[in-house]
């Protein structure tokens, strides 16, 4: 058992130093394995093994659970059964059989790789220097250049049993080589042990990284092109921002989409350069990225410079010409069995001088896609260094994209939540109800901008929420203009954009009319009146920019329509967030953006307008402690119960989860039923 555990454990070590570095391969992008005997726990007789990284994992998170654990003779017998490359998906069902106790992944389709090659342990991955040489016009002489003998050429051939059984043939045939560079795909190599797999597979990306340096041209992109450079990194952003939401709006046409910016060196230098058109439309060339990227990006043919209302018009008819031309590629290609074409919108939009904007489903499959591009520009700009960069041709890309394995794969993927591809932004959200309203909106699916006056206290809530795929946190003072136009932009450049917005910022001093002061009234309603005010109005701009409708949410109050005592300019101030509700939902539903409002009451538990002395104040005016207040307010009730934060979020996920699609202009009370606050 320990010589097995041995095994195990050096191969997710190898996998995890291998899928850390980028140079290496790209995320979720290759597979490791390793073979070994253990004992059959049927027979008692030793059985030979082969652990595999499995379908869908990632080598830099790798663990135990993400291997798949096969049989070693009963994969190697599909030899005898394999029905020729025509029926060769039929391989990937059989694995299923070849598997080995219980739990582990599913097998992936490079499994038959990594069975067949007679070596302890394989390494396959897709470094830029490897699949440059890959995909450069002359690579089988450039390889040979490269490694000479040790080193070998594999044609491309679409990933699968054949693929296996090619590269297994070439390797027995070449027996002094370490490894192969598969043809406009990536690289594979073996060793005798785990420590030589991860040293042949290293010294392949190396070498090749060193001979693309040393033979390659200065300028493989060619000579600058005329006012394509980058903007000033300010002015670059602001553009980026101003020009994300309504991006984002293009490639959600047929659904959804949540988007990510770089302004990475890479990507500028790239558009700044006069070969980038004919380059882009060449498309990207291994399988791992043009999966996530589509067969090619939609560039814009527009200097950096050029005025912002022009590129915006430019930018709709190219998405208009890129979605003739991909339903004319999917008609070219597709047959009967095809898989039907899930959408025409690019993942992958450039902009000179500004970046790329990349997009999917959700957070992290954005971003990726963007540093999956990145990857095709490192390969691009090998490929032409030494060559002509000549990626695998149309028809093979449509076969990979619309293969029926990976339909079969995206429809394993479990449900999308309800507020998936969802952008939210919470005001107010370091504390109380505007905390529990970021964390119920997160746990839903959605991205969450967590805004609030106190950086520190944003900080912290972003950080429960998980990473930078799940939440930012952008210091903001809603009665400031500037601090709120920045929130904005900040979620668009992370994001793509805001769809979802809740105004909760607020505070309360409680005092009696003749001890309000007009510094009182003012700095209530400067947060609460103004402050949703600007919000709102920010939001709508990047709503409607989006073209994808959205909602508002106002944290209102009780208050809004209950005339208590000593309150008010709270009260009046709420009063205010509630009008505008209903001329915010009259005015916005043309733009299919719905305002709606929650009127809570009592939420003491960690509210932070209670903490900072309201509770003291109210406590006084009703003659109660102030740590009896919750439970006086419950009290006070018709169901006798407290409110909790908890239960203002789960209104405004009422509110916008999807039920309550035909809903605007309604004020939702979460007070436990005040009479007193019913709404006539």
């Amino acid at each position: 058992m320990g010589g097995l555990m041995r095994i195990v454990d050096q191969l997710i070590a190898r996998s995890n130093r291998l899928g850390a570095d980028p140079a290496n391969t790209n995320y979720a992008g290759g597979n490791t394995s390793a073979k070994g005997t253990d004992t059959d726990p049927v027979t008692g007789k030793p059985v030979e093994l082969l652990w595999v990284k499995g379908s869908g994992g990632d080598l830099g998170t790798l663990t135990e659970s993400g291997l798949a654990v096969l049989r070693l003779d009963r994969l190697r017998g599909l030899v005898d059964v394999y029905p020729g490359v025509e029926r060769e998906d039929e391989m990937v069902a059989a694995f299923d059989f070849c598997l080995h106790g219980r739990g582990g992944a599913a097998p992936s389709i490079d499994t038959a790789m990594h069975g067949l090659v007679n070596a302890p342990h394989v390494d396959h991955l897709h470094p830029d220097s490897g699949i440059a040489l890959a995909t450069a016009a002359d690579g089988e002489k450039l390889t040979r250049q490269c490694f000479g003998p040790r080193v070998v050429w594999v044609p491309w051939r679409r990933p699968g049993f054949q693929l296996g059984l090619d590269i297994a043939r070439i390797q027995q045939e070449n027996p002094q080589a370490i490894g192969c560079i598969l043809g406009g795909h990536g690289i594979t190599a073996w060793g005798n042990s785990s420590e030589e797999a991860e040293a042949h597979s290293l010294e392949i990306i190396r070498t090749a990284a060193r001979f693309l340096k040393e033979h390659g041209s200065a300028e493989p992109f060619g000579p600058a092109l005329d006012g394509y450079g980058p903007l000033p990194e300010t002015e670059r952003r602001a553009r980026a921002a101003q020009l994300a939401p309504v991006i984002r709006g293009l490639a959600s046409t047929d659904r959804r989409q949540v988007g990510h910016f770089t302004d990475a060196a890479p990507v500028l230098e790239f558009l700044a350069r006069s070969k980038h058109p004919q380059l882009a439309m060449l498309g990207t060339s291994c399988p791992d990225h043009f999966l996530r990227t589509k067969v090619r990006p939609m560039v814009l043919d527009r200097p950096a410079s050029a005025p912002l209302e022009d590129v915006i018009a430019r930018l709709r008819e190219l998405h208009v010409e890129y979605r003739k031309e991909y339903r004319a590629y999917y008609e070219r290609h597709a047959s009967a069995d095809s898989p039907p074409m899930r959408g025409a919108d690019p993942a992958i939009v450039l902009v000179p001088g500004v970046g790329m904007f990349s997009f999917g489903a959700d957070a992290q499959t954005a971003r990726v896609a963007g540093e999956f591009y990145i990857n095709a520009i490192n390969v691009m700009r090998g490929a032409e260094a030494v060559s002509r960069y000549a990626p695998i041709d149309e028809r093979e890309k449509f076969r990979i994209e619309y293969w029926a394995l990976e339909e079969a794969k995206l429809r394993r993927q479990p449900k999308p939540k309800a507020l998936a591809s969802r952008v939210a932004l919470v005001t107010g959200a370091g504390s109380g109800i505007g905390k529990a309203i970021a964390k119920r909106l997160s746990a839903e699916g959605a991205c969450v901008v967590v805004t609030d006056r106190n950086a520190e206290a944003a900080q912290a809530t972003a950080r429960e929420l998980g990473n930078r795929d799940k939440a930012i946190a952008v210091p903001a003072d809603v009665t400031d203009e500037t601090q709120i136009a920045a929130a904005f932009a900040a979620g668009a450049l992370a994001f793509g954009g805001v769809d979802l917005v809740v105004n909760n910022a607020g505070l309360s001093v409680s005092k009696s009319l003749l001890e309000t002061s007009v510094q009182d009234w003012d700095l209530q309603h400067d947060v609460m009146a103004r402050g949703s005010f600007l919000v709102s109005r920010e939001g709508a701009r990047m709503m409607i920019a989006q073209g994808g409708g959205g909602d508002i949410v106002y944290i209102t109050s009780k208050n809004a329509v209950f005339a208590g005592p000593n309150n008010v300019a709270y009260g009046a101030s709420k009063a205010d967030q509630a009008h505008q509700v209903r001329l915010l939902a009259a005015e916005l539903g043309a733009h299919g953006i719905r305002v709606n409002g929650v009127n809570p009451d009592g939420v003491v538990q960690g509210s932070g307008i209670f903490a900072g002395g309201w509770g003291a104040q109210r406590a006084a005016v009703y003659g109660v402690k102030e740590e009896e207040l919750g439970a006086y307010y419950a009290q006070r009730t018709l169901l006798k119960r407290e409110v909790l934060p908890e239960h203002v979020a789960n209104a405004v996920f009422a509110l916008t989860g999807g039920e309550l699609t035909h809903t605007t202009g309604l004020h939702v009370p979460v007070d436990a039923g005040v009479a007193a606050a019913f709404l006539r």
